[in-house]
Order: structure tokens, then sequence, then C-alpha cells
């Protein structure tokens, strides 16, 4: 590396694996710009490492979003290495999910995502240099019951990411997709948070729906050790040292079962899966 510290953006980076993301990259001499909607999150992060430059968005206001992108486009040492983690998840039939819910969270997991890769991009390009990391998530894939919504978002980030993959390597732009399984962070208690009470809003008839998906996911992950966010940052710097980084990046303990199902079984094969794995396949209502 040279002496000019290389500067890296990691989106949410207040919390869990893009907090870790932040430190580990800080540690290996990068300057970090750790940007996330709790500024005292970022406060106490920047105090624990030199390199890090706390920057406050709430990447689910577009103004603000826009707003930041000015600022990075105008940063002395350009962006050269991008971390797109920040995204939230939020639960229930699609007919329970406003759509007002549902622009918000992709506005977070996938338009701020495209702007802010968008305002990175002019850069590298120039550089002919630089690697993006998009954060996706093994329901990237396919779904789960009751999680649609999000799953769609992760869905189109996939998507995103692949084409830039196809338009950015003769540029000399590395681009690569991380799909984490289930990881022990506040991601979970976050989207409970921003679901809400749904068995109280529901109609009755998507009740034993609810029920049911919710006792077979219960024994799911019973016995399981869920993995902290280490072993996603990991992954990622990873990704950011080395000079041929893999194109995927898949961890979790559910990771080979599930993707590994999505990837031998056809579609209708696939779907009979997911019916038993969730108690599904034989529920009249």
């Amino acid at each position: 590396m040279s002496e000019q510290k290389e500067t890296a953006l990691v989106t949410g980076a207040s919390s869990g694996i893009g907090r870790e993301t932040a430190l580990k990259l800080a540690q290996k001499g990068f300057a970090v710009i750790a940007a996330a909607r709790r500024k005292e999150r970022l406060v106490e992060l920047a105090d624990q490492v030199e390199g890090i430059t706390p920057v406050q968005v709430d990447l689910s206001q577009p103004e603000e979003t826009e707003k930041f992108c000015g600022y990075l486009s105008e940063l002395p040492t350009p962006v050269s290495v991008l971390v797109n983690n920040a995204g939230y998840s939020v639960r229930g039939a699609l007919e329970d999910v406003s759509i007002g819910t549902v622009k918000r969270l992709f506005e977070v997991n996938l338009f701020a995502l495209i702007r802010i890769t968008q305002a990175c991009l002019p850069a590298m390009r120039s550089q002919r240099k630089g690697i993006i990391v998009n954060l996706s998530s093994i329901v990237g894939k396919f779904t789960f019951p009751n999680s649609g919504v999000y799953a769609a978002s992760k869905h189109a980030l996939e998507a995103i990411t692949d084409a830039m993959r196809l338009e950015l390597e003769p540029l000399g732009i590395k681009v690569v997709t991380i799909r984490p399984g289930p990881i022990d962070t506040e991601f979970n208690d976050a989207a409970t948070k921003m679901t809400g009470d749904l068995m109280a809003r529901t109609d009755p008839d998507y009740k034993p729906i609810y029920q049911t998906a919710g006792e077979y996911t219960g024994k799911l992950f019973a016995d399981l050790h869920i993995p902290g966010p280490d072993l996603i940052a990991n992954l990622i710097l990873e990704a950011v040292l080395s000079e041929t980084p893999k194109l995927v990046y898949s961890a979790g303990p559910i990771n080979d079962e599930f993707l590994g199902n999505r990837g031998r079984l056809d579609d209708e094969g696939f779907h009979q899966f997911m019916q038993e794995k969730f108690g599904l396949k034989d529920l009249k209502v």
C-alpha cells in the first residue's frame, strides 16, 4: 500500500457487520469513512481506532443521501473501497406490508446503494482501480415465508451487482457479493421492532400461516450456533485485500443447506423443500 492511505467507505457502520468491517479496515491502514444514522455510535467507533471518520446520514431520506454523495465527490482522496453494507428487514405476508414500508426499505437497501455507488464510480474509473463489496444475503437467491419484501430488495441487489461486475471489470474495478446467513447482530431485533405486532393486525386467514412458519423457523434455529459479525467482516477484508477476490463469498450455519438446494433443485423441487421446511405443505386454512 502507498504512503497515502486509501479511502474506504462503509455504510451501516454503527453496528454489526458494518462496525466490525470499519474497525478491521482501519486496523489495516485504510482511511475509513464510517457512515450511518446513529451519530453517537459512530463517534464511539471512531474513538476506538485511528483512521475512522464518522459521518451521519439517514439513507432512508433521499435528500440526505444526495448531500452525502456530494461530500463523497469532493473528497481529496476518493473512495477506492466501497462496502455497501447498510440495510434492514421487515417481515410479513405481502398483504400486511404497506407500500410506504416497502418504499422506505428499498430506499435504504437498494436506491441509496445505487446512488452512493454512482458517486464513487467516476474516481474509480479514472484510476482504473477500486473494489465494490455489496452485502446481499442468502435470501438474495430465494425467500423465506413472510420475508418477501426484504428478499426482493436483495434479489434486486444481486441483479445490480451482477450487471456492474460485467460493466466494470474491463475498467479494472472489482465487484464482490457477500451472502451472509444468520449472523448474531442487532439485525433480527431491529426487524422485529420495524415489523411491529403482525399477529394483532393481520387478517385471521394469515394467523395459522404466521404461527406455523414461525414455529418451524424456531425449530430450525433452536440448536444452531449463530456466529458473530466477525465471520462476515473477515470475508469482506479478505476480498478487499485480495488481488483476485472471488465473485461471491457466503458463510453462515444454514447456507450450505438452503443455497445448496436452491442450486441443485428445479423451481418445483425447491418450492416443495421450502414448504416442508416451514410446515406449510399440508396446511389448509
